[in-house]
């Protein structure tokens, strides 16, 4: 057995806790309830449409954008009963345990601390990044120009999120132990918060936030230091529950290949994507919506899972290694159904053989 550092794992409680206490509000919200994790599904993926009046909550705010513009939502075949405005994946554990989220979009990362808390949830769709996609953004002020400057810094660091193991990573690489930083915990919605007042020096961003932060404080000093750390993976996930329900799993199954080509439209339609996404959704300016467009890459959809497979049990070990999570076998919570559903709805040039 792995000797682990002194910190410890949560338990289903604390956890959550990064969330700041709050409760779901989500129409519908059924009791809160634990659950379990089941061994993977036995029964074939169901065949033909969903039967009438098959619904599913769908956390995914991109895909709706997408699918509304691009018109392909006229060929969804189920109703979607609400797209709740929830991102962080302690957020999506929660809707998860309370039965209000029946499938969400996140990195590899939320899918490892479920199963690390008991709750029970498969990865149903694979989309995979080859480029960096979080930059750190400094405190105003702060002298942090590269991950090496990290020693004796506080840094904001969600566990059950992407963004923490983009922490874990850039240490690792840098050369830096996880004690030779202060690792604050936080939710990543509480990131922006925590650089403006000056309580962590860094913390890694995505685009639109960088780029508004910036805007923001960039006169103050404030600066975005890269690395080539990739986040790989991007998934959609469901609850157990929810793929173990033939009418609800085929509904799965038919919006895997429209969330798909639905990022392949936005990524092929940028003025339109960045009008809808960018400048009106998120309320960046049109250029700055184009200069993030311009730095990202196409997306790719893999034929095989092994890949992501092999990338999730090495994050779940380098989890393992901090002593975040108990050792984990990952191979489980992909639900290998759905394998090669995303890339077989695309053009051969969006998909990762």
């Amino acid at each position: 057995m792995r000797t682990h550092s002194s910190h410890t794992f949560p338990d289903r409680r604390s956890f959550l806790a990064l969330t700041g206490g709050a409760l779901l509000t989500l129409a519908g919200c059924a009791q809160e309830t634990k659950t379990t994790i089941s061994a993977a599904p036995a029964r074939k993926l169901p065949s033909g449409a969903p039967p009438p009046g098959t619904k599913l909550a769908i956390a995914l705010r991109t895909a709706r954008l997408q699918l509304a513009a691009s018109g392909i939502d006229k060929e969804l075949r189920f109703t979607v009963s609400q797209w709740p405005n929830l991102s962080a994946g302690p957020d999506i554990i929660q809707g998860f345990r309370a039965h209000s989220i029946d499938v969400a979009g996140n990195a590899g990362i939320p899918p490892i601390q479920a199963k690390a808390i008991g709750v029970g949830a498969r990865i149903v769709a694979v989309q995979v990044r080859n480029h960096p996609l979080y930059v750190f953004a400094t405190a105003p002020g702060s002298s942090i120009a590269r991950v090496e400057d990290f020693r004796g810094k506080k840094i904001a660091f969600s566990q059950g999120q992407a963004q923490g193991v983009v922490v874990l990573r850039a240490l690792k690489k840098a050369g830096l132990r996880n004690s030779d930083v202060e690792l604050v915990p936080l939710p990543s919605t509480q990131f922006l918060t925590a650089l403006q007042s000056r309580q962590v020096d860094a913390a890694p961003l995505a685009e639109p936030t960088l780029t508004k932060y910036l805007s923001q404080y960039g006169k103050d000093g404030a600066r975005g230091v890269r690395t080539d750390v990739v986040d790989l993976l991007s998934v959609l996930w469901s609850p157990t529950e929810v793929l173990d329900d033939p009418a609800k799993a085929a509904a799965v199954r038919d919006f895997v290949p429209l969330w798909a080509r639905g990022q392949v439209w936005a990524w092929e339609h940028t003025d339109r994507w960045i009008d809808t996404y960018y400048v009106k959704d998120q309320g960046v300016t049109a250029a700055d919506g184009k200069r993030i467009v311009d730095s990202l890459a196409a997306p790719r959809f893999p034929v095989s899972w092994d890949r992501a497979v092999a990338w999730e049990q090495e994050t779940a070990d380098l989890m393992a290694e901090g002593g975040f999570v108990p050792e984990l076998d990952v191979a489980d919570l992909f639900d290998r159904r759905f394998e090669g559903l995303a890339a077989g709805a695309v053009p051969a040039a969006y998909r990762e053989e």
